[in-house]
């Protein structure tokens, strides 16, 4: 996956609008950031046992957003490895 189409679909994922593009590795940097904060609210919204439906949502959430924190690291170990 291309930098600039992790970039696009983190934004997409975390609905950011007013997300502006510095260099990449420091843009990965800080989608990193936000993808961990979002994780850590969604693993609090799950401790509060929320409803079955809800749950199921939240835990699916969380799966996509593993995915992507997964995919940044690679893209930042790249990035880290070419400079």
């Amino acid at each position: 996956m291309g930098i600039n189409k992790f970039i696009n679909r983190v934004k997409e994922l975390l609905e950011l609008d007013e997300f502006e593009k510095a260099g990449k590795k420091k843009s990965v940097k800080r989608l990193l950031e936000k993808l961990r904060a979002r994780e850590r609210e969604l693993n609090e919204a799950l401790s509060r046992k929320p409803k079955k439906k809800e749950a199921k949502e939240i835990k699916e959430e969380l799966e996509i957003i593993a995915v992507q924190i997964k995919k940044g690291e690679k893209i930042l170990g790249r990035l880290n490895a070419s400079s």
